[in-house]
């Protein structure tokens, strides 16, 4: 298949998927990421050649990289399923960046704006570039 322009391996084992947003939205600020279907399939390919995959979404305005591990991704699109009641082809990720804090990670509730689905994931600013050199 067709390399990604998006994707990268480091090393043997790591796989890395970019995705970037020029800056959050309003009214929470939120960093939008959105992954269509075959953003998710290139993202499976990668993970199944990969011992360990990164989703490093760049948030450019705020110049921070938050980093999630492929699983994390494949848990937020299992709630959101799960709240919907099928697969949707296209997905959005929120990538909020609150001063001097962890990056919360979330979805938005299926039809609801303003609602996230869950309790956020919490990202440490270090974990890019610190977890892609274990």
């Amino acid at each position: 298949g067709v390399l990604s322009r998006s994707a990268f391996r480091i090393n043997d084992g790591i796989g890395v998927y970019l995705k970037y947003a020029s800056e959050p939205k309003p009214p929470a600020r939120d960093y939008i990421f959105t992954f269509n279907k075959s953003n998710k399939d290139e993202l499976t390919r990668i993970a199944s050649q990969s011992d360990k995959t990164y989703i490093a979404f760049v948030c450019i305005d705020g110049r921070h990289i938050c980093c999630i591990e492929y699983e994390e991704f494949q848990e937020w699109l299992a709630k959101r399923h799960k709240a919907l009641g099928h697969v949707e082809d296209t997905s959005t990720i929120l990538v909020n960046l609150p001063k001097g804090k962890e990056f919360r990670v979330n979805m938005n509730q299926p039809g609801r704006r303003k609602l996230y689905l869950d309790n956020p994931l919490l990202v440490p600013r270090n974990r890019f570039p610190d977890a892609l050199f274990e």
